[in-house]
């Protein structure tokens, strides 16, 4: 087996494999598995063998579930789940206390795992092209999350628990049937807002530090450049005119203060005492 010593990694992806071969899980140190790509339909119990592994790829492969085994793997930080046949998500999930990042677009979501909702400590969620319809009130819960790719599912109106994700940097809505948007501007964190190929008119109004995609976004961007210009120029010409202000009157007590200076001096020169 191609295994890499230098940082244990173990590369098997596009090779055909009708399971993964058992020793592979009593490889204990191993921290990096690529197994993508094989045409595996399910993964061994023994995988939990795994203890030191910090990444695993299994996307675009034929599995219909993930094993309770899996949960086990105690430094999991990165899944690659994506393209699969999956339903779901088992309800031990949640004990992957490690994982930052979780990809599992291409899949038959249909309801959002409720076990993730237990991971405050996800980054990184990628779900698109599922079937999701809706997102659970208990989203917010999900306090880590940075990035959340929902492209390509169902989603006919903006779903709500969206609103309240105030950490998130990246949200993506591709692909969905959105007729409106919301006030986003509250979202003080976001750096992208990404809409495109939904029959919405234009952008929602979001915060000037947020980089928006899909339809009318470049003229909005472009809008708001040329306020935003504008405003920079007002200010740059106000902040001018105070230090052209605080110059003037510097000079005029300068200006104050020599003459003080002179007329003490005359007044010296001719005192009585001295003439």
């Amino acid at each position: 087996m191609p295994l890499s010593c230098g940082d244990q990694m173990l590369e098997l992806s596009g090779r055909y494999l009708k399971r993964l071969p058992i020793p592979v899980c009593s490889l204990s140190t191993l921290q990096k598995l690529y197994i993508s790509g094989t045409g595996i339909t399910e993964l061994p119990e023994e995988i939990e063998g795994l203890q030191e592994l910090r990444i695993l790829a299994l996307d675009f492969n034929k599995l219909e579930e993930v094993p309770e085994a899996l949960c086990r793997l105690p430094h999991l930080t990165r899944l690659y789940l994506g393209s699969n046949r999956l339903f779901g998500l088992p309800a031990e999930f949640y004990q992957l206390k490690t994982l930052r990042c979780l990809w599992i677009e291409s899949n038959y979501l249909y309801r959002f795992p409720r076990a993730l909702l237990q991971m405050p400590g996800l980054q990184s969620l990628q779900m698109g092209d599922n079937r999701l319809r809706t997102l659970p009130n208990g989203l917010p819960r999900m306090r880590g999350l940075r990035g959340l790719w929902l492209y390509g599912n169902r989603f006919d109106e903006f779903p709500k628990p969206l609103l309240c994700m105030t950490q998130l940097h990246i949200m993506d809505l591709d692909r969905n049937k959105l007729t409106e948007l919301p006030d986003l501007s509250h979202l003080r964190r976001l750096r992208l807002f990404s809409y495109d190929h939904n029959p919405v008119e234009g952008p929602p109004n979001v915060a000037d530090s947020v980089v928006v995609v899909g339809e009318g976004a470049q003229e909005f961007m472009e809008a708001r450049e040329e306020r935003l210009q504008a405003l920079r120029e007002q200010e740059a010409e106000e902040q001018e005119e105070i230090e052209s202000e605080v110059l003037q009157t510097n000079l005029k007590n300068d200006s104050s203060m020599l003459d003080d200076g002179e007329g003490s001096f005359s007044a010296l020169e001719c005192s009585p005492e001295e003439t």
